[in-house]
């Protein structure tokens, strides 16, 4: 249990006792027996923490990654008895064994693969992992849970970041940063346009929401010691080309690629870019997409794929 329920339970309801319901209908339909872990302190810490940080760093964090790594199949491995030799669990993953190494491989459904979210998984996470539906496709499910008339058969898809489940990421920023009033700034003129409330609220990227006539205005820049939002309407311009970036604290699931040409995503989805990359000593990785993508930030996570193979991935740097 990670909702943090005294700090956040102004902002709205998480559904945290409807899922516990489904869970112990579904145990006791199947004889199972069932215990609740408590991990809210360690969530609070290890990831809503980093989460508020990057944010007001002018970054694009990416919680549900530290949540798998921190949390999921990390402290909670501490938690739980040595005698249990897996943690079974319902993501779109799969894993496989070469010679004395984990590999994680995507899921045959390109729309609800996970392993972008699991790709900072270390080897002895690996091996206690296990990934039961991971082979199978989201209507596969479906079909299943029917089929075996469970009681979580008709529940929609979950949705959102994993810590704020049905609230609006705006309000949870402003929850912990509040407001200040700063400067839009048209990035190609230098003329102010109009006001933020927080720069903290703004992505690289975002269209929707700033609020502006005369569009469509996108977020290019953001000058996190002044408080200022540069704005432009001219985001796909040829002097505006993004193909490429550099990422840090890279982590290998096994070793280090070899090959030059591969894959990449920058966020969870399908889409994924073909690119090159190249590694330095300090295990930094210069990446150009054979591509534009308009929405890269610092702070997100980028994740390599050999084929359907997930390899790893880091941080992208300012």
């Amino acid at each position: 249990k990670i909702w943090l329920e005294d700090e956040l339970a102004y902002l709205g309801d998480c559904p945290w006792e409807q899922d516990l319901a489904f869970v112990r209908a579904v145990c006791e339909q199947l004889d199972v027996s069932l215990e609740v872990i408590s991990l809210q302190k360690e969530y609070a810490q290890e990831v809503v923490t980093y989460a508020i940080d990057e944010i007001k760093a002018g970054h694009t964090p990416n919680p549900d990654i530290l949540c798998n790594q921190r949390i999921k199949f990390g402290l909670f491995l501490d938690k739980i008895d040595v005698s249990f030799e897996k943690i079974a669990s319902g993501h779109y993953a799969q894993t496989r064994k070469k010679n004395d190494q984990v590999e994680l491989f995507c899921s045959p459904d390109p729309i609800k693969d996970q392993t972008y979210f699991l790709s900072h998984l270390d080897q002895n996470q690996l091996k206690r992992a296990m990934f039961p539906i991971g082979h199978l496709t989201k209507a596969q499910v479906r079909n299943l849970a029917q089929q075996f008339n469970l009681p979580n058969k008709d529940r929609k898809d979950s949705q959102g970041i994993c810590f704020l489940g049905k609230l609006k990421f705006r309000e949870f920023v402003k929850h912990h940063l509040g407001e200040k009033l700063g400067h839009m700034i048209e990035v190609e003129m230098g003329n102010i346009v109009g006001e933020h409330k927080g720069y903290w609220f703004y992505t690289i990227g975002q269209r929707q929401g700033l609020g502006l006539s005369g569009g469509p205005w996108y977020v290019v820049a953001k000058d996190v010691d002044k408080n200022i939002v540069y704005i432009s309407r001219q985001y796909y311009s040829d002097d505006k080309i993004r193909d490429s970036f550099v990422i840090t604290n890279t982590h290998w699931i096994t070793t280090k690629p070899t090959k030059k040409e591969l894959k990449v995503k920058m966020r969870h989805g399908s889409h994924q870019y073909n690119c090159s990359i190249d590694v330095n000593d300090n295990n930094k990785v210069y990446i150009k997409l054979d591509g534009r993508d308009q929405g890269i930030a610092p702070g997100q996570f980028a994740v390599l794929y050999d084929g359907n193979r997930c390899l790893g991935g880091g941080v992208i740097a300012r």
